[in-house]
């Protein structure tokens, strides 16, 4: 049995992509696993490290922004394309593929256009609870779609849908029983409530922001204690300021285990990328988000959204975020009967068995086929 699985571009889609991929191997390791992926992603690297073949396409996205780089980039897209197109004609080719499964990321688009052409079934798994245009292009010829959110009949054949939630890393689970772990870990009072600052590997520029104009507020929380992942790209810009010099906050520019950040937070403060969401329904912790701008279709406030409007998470929008979200986070933690409703309430919407759950679609589309 050959699988390939396009995925790519950011953790979101790499990281599910892998948990499928596991799945699949765990329950048949004589499965035949190729990634696709975008030449000079992340996905080049982490991929190998999971210990899974990957080819890459010379593929990129449509810049947005108008400067002369881009424009010239956005010259390069039709050439991009018809390379891409060719090579992975060659990969399935080489390959002879039994299935075709996009994760999203640049390469996805290619990879399961010229799948489908050949007549491979391909399978979808759109994250996030607004679709995207490559998603919503590559429906009409899919087997079927795995979506982590109700209400996508708005977008694709509801006869194809399949509500599986998004696939996050297995140490996401059971977190609670590493409550002192964690303690220990980042080296935390355990008599102090938590507020864990999580802007992403590279880091959100507006919560950092938001943690420096609130340093004075912070630094009068003599019960509170803050953990800021500021991210590989801020930590110059930041580790001198006053919110890294207060005693009650820990500023990282990465954390490496997440489970350990999960299990000390008493209250979340986060972007709304598809992961993170999947990762605060699981993990049940009371949750502020503050949605990026900066993504295609403001998916990340639809996202946010769809917890906010189930009483499941508090919202901060981002241009409010310097005012508003260390308050809101501080007056949420303060608040042991909202939070308790809130943790309630995410968990209930948790797809813990998402990997499995999609594997089993990859697995029926496979057997249906033969």
């Amino acid at each position: 049995m050959n699988i390939i699985i396009s995925a790519g571009g950011t953790g979101g889609h790499i990281f599910p992509a892998v948990a499928v991929a596991d799945e699949l191997k765990r329950r048949d390791p004589s499965v035949n696993i190729l990634f696709v992926g975008a030449e000079g992603k992340m996905e080049m690297e982490r991929v190998p490290k999971a210990g899974y073949a990957i080819e890459g396409l010379w593929i990129a996205g449509l810049q947005r922004r108008l400067t002369l780089r881009n424009l010239w980039l956005n010259l390069q897209l039709p050439i991009k394309l018809v390379s891409s197109m060719l090579k992975v004609r060659r990969i399935l080719n080489d390959f002879k593929p039994d299935i075709a499964v996009g994760f999203g990321g640049f390469a996805s688009g290619p990879t399961l256009r010229a799948a489908a052409n050949k007549n491979i079934p391909t399978i979808l798994q759109e994250q996030n609870s607004y679709a995207g245009v490559t998603n919503k292009l590559l429906a009409q010829k899919a087997a079927k779609i795995c979506v982590a959110y109700e209400g996508l009949d708005k977008f694709f054949p509801a006869d194809k849908l399949v509500l599986t939630g998004n696939p996050v890393r297995s140490d996401i689970l059971a977190i609670k029983a590493k409550r002192t772990e964690g303690v220990n870990y980042f080296g935390l009072d355990p008599h102090k409530k938590t507020i864990a600052i999580l802007g992403g590997s590279l880091g959100a520029k507006t919560l950092n922001v938001a943690m420096e104009t609130s340093a004075a507020l912070i630094k009068d929380q003599s019960n509170v204690q803050i953990l800021w992942q500021c991210g590989r790209l801020y930590e110059e810009d930041f580790k001198n300021g006053q919110a890294a010099q207060l005693p009650n906050v820990q500023m990282r520019p990465f954390i490496d285990r997440m489970d350990l950040a999960y299990a000390v937070a008493d209250v979340i403060v986060a972007r709304a990328g598809a992961l993170t969401i999947s990762e605060l329904c699981l993990a049940g912790t009371p949750s502020v988000l503050v949605p990026s701008p900066n993504v295609a279709e403001d998916h990340q406030t639809k996202n946010a959204m769809a917890l906010v409007n189930k009483k499941a998470a508090l919202l901060v929008r981002d241009v409010e975020a310097s005012e508003k979200m260390i308050p809101t986070a501080l007056e949420l933690i303060a608040n042991t009967s909202l939070s308790a409703d809130l943790s309630q309430n995410i968990l209930s919407l948790g797809k813990p068995n998402a990997a499995k759950d999609i594997a089993d679609v990859i697995l029926a589309t496979i057997q249906k086929r033969t």
